[in-house]
């Protein structure tokens, strides 16, 4: 929580409040329902919270903008971006059900009102988004045939439209067929060295009919 709070200085009390009931929020859930795994959970806030605003270093999404995280798991990255971003609109989707229903009850303890949250596959999802985030749920070619055709035309931020996709390791082979890619090292960020090999991925995404 410390690095949290240095790394974002800003934070209103409000924010302060809402990333602090994280930890008890999770502890409490993945207790029921396990959607983070055991020796992780500990590590809450470097491993999954931080991790997760890594985006926020790469892009600060404008208020009104529309963000999709595909695969959220537990509400990762979706729930911390929603609480640094109150006024963006992010929409948390996964096909299991009970991670589903962790991300909805973490939402409501929290009074997160710009998120929503289903259980959808990524090619059932008819609405398009200015940028669709995720968490290495898989390789980056399936991803972008999952999620092709679900940017919004018109780009309101800095980085064009499309795919912001945090991963890590050596990813030369992944992205040989993407050259439009960009690749941000955490590392320039987090000195922990959990983030040593992270990355943020962005692609952006052509606008399709």
């Amino acid at each position: 929580m410390d690095e949290i709070l240095a790394q974002f200085p800003n934070l209103t009390e409000t924010q302060i409040n809402q990333f602090q009931q994280l930890n008890d929020l999770y502890q409490d859930w993945n207790a029921k329902i396990n959607v983070i795994s055991r020796k992780d959970i500990d590590e809450l806030y470097t491993k999954h919270v931080l991790h997760s605003l890594g985006i926020a270093k790469i892009m600060m999404f404008k208020p009104n903008a529309s963000v999709m995280d595909v695969g959220t798991g537990g509400g990762f990255p979706a729930i911390p971006l929603a609480i640094l971003f109150p006024e963006t609109n992010f929409y948390a989707i996964d096909v299991i059900a009970k991670k589903i229903k962790v991300v909805q009850e973490v939402a409501a303890a929290l009074n997160l009102k710009n998120l929503k949250a289903e259980q959808k596959r990524a090619e059932l999802v008819t609405e398009k988004f200015d940028f669709i985030v995720s968490r290495a749920v898989t390789n980056m070619p399936d991803f972008v045939s999952w999620v092709k055709g679900k940017t919004k035309k018109q780009s309101l931020h800095d980085l064009e439209n499309g795919i912001l996709y945090l991963k890590g390791g050596d990813l030369t082979e992944e992205l040989k067929d993407f050259p439009k890619a960009t690749l941000y090292n955490l590392s320039d960020f987090f000195s922990n060295e959990f983030f040593e090999t992270k990355k943020v991925v962005h692609l952006p995404l052509k606008y399709k009919v």
